[in-house]
């Protein structure tokens, strides 16, 4: 039976292994843009991506999706993770940018 982990908990998972690769996993907080994603990623190599991170099987409101549109339309990698094993893959995914 598969571990289910709180959104909370995927977060840390998720800030370590950033750590852990030398990065750096901001918390994103916008006064006055409301839905932008939890994390910025920044990762050695000037590699940056932006994070949404969401309990398991949950998914963005529909004002997160606008926003994280809004990143992509600008030549941002966003990712939605709801689950720590999707962690591996986005970091890799990042990294190949």
């Amino acid at each position: 039976m598969a571990v289910v982990h709180s959104e909370k908990r995927v977060e840390k998972i998720f800030t370590d292994a950033v750590k852990k690769m030398g990065g750096m996993a901001v918390k994103f907080v916008s006064p006055g843009l409301d839905g932008v994603p939890d994390r910025i990623v920044l990762l050695p190599g000037r590699k940056i991506a932006f994070v949404e991170l969401k309990a398991p099987g949950k998914k963005p409101r529909p004002l997160q999706e606008k926003r994280m549109r809004q990143l992509e339309c600008l030549g941002f990698p966003v990712f939605v993770i709801d689950g720590v094993e999707q962690i591996g893959g986005v970091l890799d995914e990042i990294c190949a940018t």
